[in-house]
């Protein structure tokens, strides 16, 4: 099958032919239609969090189930998947608790057993258990959520990373409540999903925050009420402004030390800022400790929360009903070979997602 290589930090990914194994016991094979280009691989492709190559990255996608391995139950050959890199056991204290998205115990075969991808006859490592810049995506069952045949792939494959953290983040993580104000930092496709969990939720005032005027107009596109260019001035003056002293629910969504800052530093008091972003290994946040009497809190989320196999097919119903837009999402469409293309355009800000199609 192609696949696209990743050979080490700042290196262009490469398409090339890798074979892949045949399932075992509660593995499944996944022939990939649809992947999102989503910011967390760019992270790993500038070099701000390590990884080992080579490697297949991509993690959000949506496929069609050719092959299982055996005690597989959960889904057949025909079925259609969106695959989620919250894999979990379904044992570990935080499975019991009602928190899978952060597992401790993920199962996969790991690079102890026979290789799941080798390239030139030496393995090659899946990416957050999923590897999805690829034709086929060997997953472990517990990887997936089986969805309607009726809903577009291409659609279903953001909610399995950028759709899920962000409207995850709005409605699990931070509960926004009905009548609330909200400030979102960063309108790409976390940001713009978390606007549109803000608006579901029922917010009655969401203020778009980014340096791009193409993303603010897509953002007020999607739910934001209000919108403020970070590039001509300070955005925490301005959101105290319109809100008469701040906001009741703010996110971060860029992975940025000086925006999440922000984020906390626009609170109104007792508010609450969620950091989406995945802030760069080794950065440390600064905030003015006295702010803390007045009762602000800043807390993390983990792929919004989710308890994937109950969200996403919620969030397909609110794509089907008109209530969650993901077509105005997607702002182009390529093939692998355009990987590269996709990553230069997001660090450009031209687009909010670029979707690979595989079909």
């Amino acid at each position: 099958m192609k696949a696209a290589i990743f050979h080490g930090p700042k290196q262009p990914l490469t398409i090339e032919q890798v074979e892949i194994d045949r399932p075992q016991s509660h593995e499944i094979l996944v022939r990939t239609v649809a992947s999102g280009v989503c910011h967390s691989d760019l992270h790993f492709v500038d070099g701000f969090y390590p990884y080992p190559p080579p490697a297949i990255l991509g993690h959000e996608a949506a496929g069609i189930v050719e092959e299982v391995g055996d005690q597989v139950e959960y889904v057949k050959p025909g079925d259609h998947v969106i695959a989620c890199l919250s894999v979990f056991c379904g044992h570990c204290e935080m499975c019991l608790s009602g928190r899978p998205n952060l597992c401790q115990s993920k199962p996969g075969r790991g690079m102890a057993g026979k290789p799941m991808f080798t390239w030139n006859g030496s393995p090659v490592f899946q990416f957050l258990n999923i590897s999805s810049y690829a034709e086929k995506m060997l997953l472990h069952e517990n990887a997936v959520v089986k969805i309607r045949d009726d809903m577009p792939l291409d659609r279903a494959a953001l909610i399995g990373c950028g759709v899920m953290t962000g409207v995850g983040a709005a409605l699990n993580t931070a509960k926004v409540e009905p009548g609330s104000s909200v400030a979102v930092f960063g309108c790409g496709g976390v940001g713009l999903a978390a606007i549109q969990g803000a608006r579901i939720a029922g917010a009655r005032q969401i203020i778009a925050v980014d340096m791009v005027e193409s993303k603010l107009k897509t953002a007020r596109d999607l739910g934001a009420t209000h919108s403020v260019d970070a590039s001509s001035g300070d955005p925490v003056q301005t959101i105290r402004d319109m809100t008469g002293g701040g906001v009741e629910y703010s996110f971060e969504a860029i992975g940025n030390k000086r925006a999440a800052e922000q984020s906390f530093e626009a609170l109104a008091p007792g508010g609450t800022a969620t950091i989406i972003g995945m802030i760069p290994v080794g950065t440390k946040i600064e905030l003015d400790g006295p702010a803390f009497l007045s009762e602000k809190r800043i807390q993390g989320s983990n792929m919004g929360s989710n308890r994937f196999r109950k969200d996403m097919p919620r969030y397909i119903d609110f794509y089907l009903q008109g209530r969650l837009k993901l077509d105005e999402m997607i702002t182009r469409k390529g093939r692998l070979e355009d990987v590269n293309e996709a990553f230069r355009a997001m660090k450009a800000g031209e687009v909010a997602r670029t979707v690979l199609m595989f079909d």
